[in-house]
């Protein structure tokens, strides 16, 4: 029996913009599925829900960060928001919105497939750890189920900031860089695109109920890098 193709929505009302991208992906072995705008993608998803999205900035109606922000509401599925050339603001916007990763336009096919497999390998490969779970005060990371909990409560993170926490907390009371995260959790061919890992850090201490000024779990060591810190509030590092 024939395995399942991995499927994928994209979304731009730009019809040349749909054609290129459909024969990129389906060159690579995808199914693809399209939406003119984001009104009609999120009616789509209510019937079929893709493995990843690939979602422009710029569309009628509905722009994409509130379909992402939308989406994020019920579904933690891989977004890549598709961004004008130079438009950081709308990087770190789509970020914050709760997107796995960004694509500026123009882009070439090679860079478009690599960027989907990376965020469809971190959404699909399980994390490996030396101990089945890490618990810190009122926060428990369940590694074998994959599942995070704080006072009890599931905490709802995306595939990669799970894997952002994972590493964190694999690593707790030590100083782990930026570009060792990044490449960790993204790929080396993420290295020094900082604001993918400023977004997930932003995303995961709201989660977490954790305040940057007043920190109980992720702390930042100015120039150096993160630290997840296991030991008594008194004594965590400034």
């Amino acid at each position: 029996m024939p395995s399942r193709k991995t499927v994928i929505m994209v979304v731009d009302d730009d019809v040349r913009i749909l054609r290129m991208m459909r024969r990129m992906l389906e060159l690579e072995g995808y199914r693809v599925v399209t939406s003119p705008d984001g009104q009609t993608a999120l009616e789509m998803m209510e019937h079929d829900t893709p493995d990843l999205l690939l979602l422009d900035v710029m569309l009628p109606g509905m722009e994409g960060h509130t379909v992402c922000q939308r989406i994020r509401e019920y579904s933690q599925m891989p977004i890549i928001m598709v961004t004008a050339k130079g438009a950081d603001e709308e990087k770190v916007k789509g970020l914050d919105a709760g997107a796995d990763d960004y694509v500026t336009k123009p882009f070439s096919a090679s860079e478009l497939t690599a960027r989907v497999r990376a965020v469809l390998r971190r959404s699909s490969l399980p994390e490996k750890s030396p101990e089945p779970a890490f618990r810190c005060q009122d926060l428990e990371v369940d590694f074998f189920r994959q599942r995070v909990t704080l006072k009890g409560e599931d905490v709802n993170l995306t595939a990669t900031e799970y894997k952002v926490l994972s590493y964190l907390t694999q690593n707790a009371d030590r100083v782990v860089t930026p570009n060792q995260i990044l490449n960790k959790v993204w790929g080396d061919e993420y290295i020094g695109e900082t604001n993918v890992l400023q977004a997930n850090i932003a995303r995961l201490r709201k989660k977490l109920k954790d305040d940057a000024r007043n920190s109980r779990f992720i702390f930042t060591r100015a120039g150096i890098g993160y630290i997840f810190a296991k030991g008594d509030n008194d004594k965590q590092p400034s």
